[in-house]
């Protein structure tokens, strides 16, 4: 019988205790050698795009009504809505769309999107991650271990590369991704990359009659002096303390500068207010959250930030399982469309729509087949997604799904290769640039493989 002595077993003889002690100094050189390799070439080249838009329709609207119709498909499978030409020859999309039809040139419809969650949250994780959550359950909130979604490494990749202005580059508007707003979607926020990648998130309606972000200005009578005074006292009392968590203190630092920084700085109380906008540009977007989130994001991409979600919710507002027809016709659709249209036309007019990728997405799609409720089900097999600016090719669509909208006939596209499409266009190589994962080992920016046709 072998007995143990210090953790070595006497029955290992020497020379091959020294063999795999060797093996396992060579192994760690090599993992060494090649996470160096990784960040030598991790530098940015020129890229078609500066910045990101994300318009996120979080509870999944139906590919099937919108933009991947099927008119000849049976009348349990098609719904009311007819179709109607665009402005890009041969592409028909759902009549709920006209004035996103008259943009058809700007933008490239992507109809054979798939992953496989079919749950609210790990859905909306799977999209802004591009990566499956370890369990298909809405129970589930972000924690310090999450991998990054694609906005938090933008903005992780901006500060990397010296990105100093007063605005975070990563912003959400409204209102985070979340199911029910008990369960906020993992990703989202900096998870393992640090408290310092947190993305602002508003949680403050665009459209309210007095919006403003909570906390961007001096509270009640503090005045800049009171406040430099009391961070001149911080300053001096915070490297003595030694109670506590080193890194809870770290986080609670790297917040107050944060914080400091957005109560303090003019051009981030200018970007965030829309009075001054003229009312008919507000107007030309809808005096809706939704509108008015769109209109805010151009004007937070105009002052410098990088990755710009808007969700439009708020939590799963287009999960359509009942009256699904109704709900998009009069309460769901118009607002999106006026907003997302708007926001291509006032992007173009600026010269910003070139530097700006903007990308139109959901959780996943929905049923083929109407239920017993004249609503549509959860089906992450197949759906689309609608990406414009920022060097995509517009009037064209990217694969194609069967005459019933339930599978793709062309090859998959995962949300990985969408996102790896959207570093390519930023300029970053998604195979070549990596990040440090829960584990500690290199991760890249994204396992997918960019889709070139959006870009030719």
């Amino acid at each position: 019988m072998r007995t143990r002595v210090s953790g070595l077993s006497h029955g290992v003889s020497p020379s091959r205790r020294a063999f795999l002690q060797g093996a396992a100094i060579s192994g760690l050189s090599l993992f060494w050698s090649d996470w160096q390799r990784a960040l030598a070439s991790s530098q940015r080249t020129s890229g078609t795009a500066r910045s990101v838009i994300l318009i996120f329709n979080a509870g999944a609207p139906s590919h099937i009504d919108l933009f991947d119709p099927k008119p000849d498909a049976p009348d349990t499978v098609r719904g009311p809505f007819q179709t109607i030409a665009t402005s890009a020859a041969g592409v028909r999309v759902s009549e709920l769309l006209p004035r996103m039809a008259q943009q058809a040139h700007r933008f490239a419809i992507v109809r054979s999107v798939q992953h496989s969650h079919t749950q609210h949250n790990p859905g909306m994780y799977w999209t802004i991650v591009g990566r499956p959550y370890r369990i298909d359950s809405t129970l589930i909130n972000p924690s310090r271990t999450d991998i990054p979604s694609f906005g938090t490494l933008v903005g992780w990749l901006a500060r990397r590369d010296g990105y100093t202005g007063a605005l975070p580059p990563y912003v959400i508007t409204p209102a985070p991704h979340c199911d029910s707003t008990a369960y906020i979607t993992p990703g989202q926020y900096g998870g393992c990359l640090g408290a310092e990648y947190n993305p602002l998130v508003l949680n403050a309606d665009p459209n309210a009659p007095r919006f403003e972000v909570p906390g961007l200005g001096l509270a009640g009578d503090l005045t800049p002096q009171r406040l430099c005074d009391r961070r001149e006292l911080h300053s001096r009392l915070a490297p003595g303390s030694s109670f506590g968590n080193p890194a809870y203190f770290h986080d609670f630092d790297i917040n107050d500068n944060k914080a400091y920084t957005l109560v303090t700085s003019p051009e981030v109380r200018r970007a965030f207010d829309l009075s001054h906008e003229d009312p008919r540009v507000r107007d030309r977007y809808g005096r809706t959250s939704w509108g008015q989130s769109h209109l805010l994001a151009r004007r937070l991409v105009e002052a410098g930030v990088r990755f710009v979600t808007t969700v439009n919710g708020p939590s799963i507002t287009w999960d359509t399982h009942t009256d699904n027809f109704r709900a998009l016709k009069n309460r769901l659709v118009p607002p999106m469309e006026q907003g997302f249209a708007a926001l291509l036309d006032d992007l173009a007019e600026r010269g910003l729509l070139s530097s700006t990728l903007v990308i139109w997405m959901g959780d996943f799609g929905r049923t083929p087949v109407i239920n017993a409720n004249a609503g549509r089900d959860h089906w992450p097999h197949c759906y689309s997604v609608v990406m414009a600016g920022g060097g995509i090719r517009g009037g064209q669509v990217i694969g194609e799904s069967d005459r019933r909208g339930a599978f793709p006939v062309t090859p998959p596209i995962s949300p990985a290769d969408l996102h790896a499409s959207v570093f390519s266009a930023l300029g970053y190589d998604p195979q070549r640039v990596f990040y440090q994962s829960p584990e500690g080992r290199p991760f890249p920016l994204s396992e997918g493989n960019a889709v070139r046709q959006l870009f030719s």
